[in-house]
């Protein structure tokens, strides 16, 4: 072989393997980098700080933002409420938590379930003396249930049930509970409760709130009170007067000017109705049962001498005053002979009624002796006051001096 070739080839072996551990070379930082990613992994990498290494933060950043995820709904979530007693079955299986009120519609049956071993339950007026058999109410081991079909306007109103979680075999012993809702049974050619009375007279107390009934079968009716005579609109104010939709309109300070036939209208889409008319009779009430003073014409009379007893009442104006006595003469069947008379007075600047009672007893006998006494009735109750009266034979005198 010539030299020339043999140094040529000699020099392309070296060549060949410089190259091959060069690249050899290469490869070894890349596979160390790989082996270095596996030892960072969680229980195997050096001490945070460690120089070279940087902790993941991977697995820390997405704990953090889970519990950031998570913690909102944690907090909304609501607290666990005490269940109610009182349900309305919607369906086969369904069961229905009622509120404070509930629209049906009139025909369309109506199921309560109330909890409880001894339960009892209010209904409105109209189905209280129900005899059609529209009405079940059946008790069971643990709940009681109120069936109601062929349901009209009539029934609608406040649904009650009270049930007594017993902690002994009689029962005797246990929690109260109560579950409650009012009920309209919407009725479009009724909008007003029907009622079998067409007037209805009440007493416009002047020391007390007076409700006008008038409910409605459907809460989205506009209701307004009105005078028959003249014919107006009476206003609503919120503290006069004001209208809950359940009850009615309450007249809160009553005055005579409110005295008279009124009526409430609803309006409802392009109907309107009237309610049954109320005759408000306005009544002056006291602020307190009478407190009657009595005085006698003379304490010691004689026989064959008329006297007097007088009963007084001071009190607002414009309140009726009744009197009554009771006297000795009643025993012997002598009649009473009274006579009463009421007057407008002023007192320490105040204007004050003054009503008496007078009673009169001719030709004193020795019955007519005793007590009297004199009771007097407001409607807020009865008073009593009583005084005595002597009846002597002769005066008495003093003998003469010798």
């Amino acid at each position: 072989m010539d030299p020339r070739t043999l140094c040529f080839l000699s020099c392309g072996l070296l060549i060949c393997v410089i190259s091959a551990e060069i690249q050899e070379g290469g490869r070894t930082p890349k596979a160390q980098k790989k082996k270095d990613v596996k030892a960072a992994s969680p229980g195997e990498g050096k001490p945070s700080g460690a120089p070279g290494r940087r902790k993941p933060k991977s697995d820390p950043d997405r704990r953090q933002k889970s519990l950031q995820m998570k913690t909102p709904v944690e907090a909304a979530a609501p607290s666990p409420l005490a269940p109610s007693i009182l349900t309305r079955v919607a369906g086969r299986g369904h069961f229905q938590k009622v509120g404070d009120s509930l629209s049906l519609r009139a025909g369309e049956p109506l199921e309560l379930r109330c909890r409880g071993k001894v339960v009892y339950w209010r209904v409105p007026v109209n189905l209280e003396e129900e005899s059609e058999g529209r009405l079940r109410i059946k008790h069971f081991g643990q709940h009681s249930r109120l069936q109601l079909v062929n349901s009209t306007g009539a029934d609608t109103g406040e649904y009650i049930c009270w049930a007594r979680g017993c902690q002994d075999a009689a029962c005797t012993e246990g929690e109260d509970r109560q579950g409650k809702t009012f009920i309209f049974f919407t009725d479009p050619e009724e909008l007003f409760v029907p009622t079998e009375n067409y007037y209805e007279v009440v007493q416009l107390r002047s020391h007390q709130s007076v409700l006008l009934p008038c409910q409605v079968t459907n809460p989205l009716a506009q209701v307004t009170l009105h005078r028959e005579f003249p014919p107006e609109e009476i206003p609503v104010d919120g503290t006069d007067i004001s209208f809950d939709v359940k009850k009615g309109f309450t007249i809160h300070q009553p005055r005579a000017s409110l005295a008279g036939s009124l009526f409430c209208l609803a309006s409802l889409g392009g109907m309107r109705q009237i309610s049954t008319k109320y005759m408000l009779i306005y009544i002056k009430y006291p602020s307190s049962p009478p407190k009657p003073t009595i005085q006698a014409s003379a304490t010691s009379v004689l026989l064959g001498e008329n006297f007097s007893v007088t009963c007084m009442v001071l009190s607002e104006p414009e309140i009726a005053v009744d009197f009554s006595w009771e006297y000795p003469g009643q025993k012997l069947g002598r009649p009473p002979y009274v006579s009463e008379q009421v007057d407008t007075v002023r007192r320490k600047g105040q204007v004050q009624q003054e009503a008496g009672s007078t009673l009169y007893v001719e030709e004193a006998r020795a019955g007519d002796a005793g007590v009297y006494t004199c009771r007097a009735t407001n409607l807020q109750g009865t008073g009593a006051a009583s005084t005595r009266v002597q009846v002597t034979r002769s005066p008495h005198v003093s003998p003469a001096p010798s």
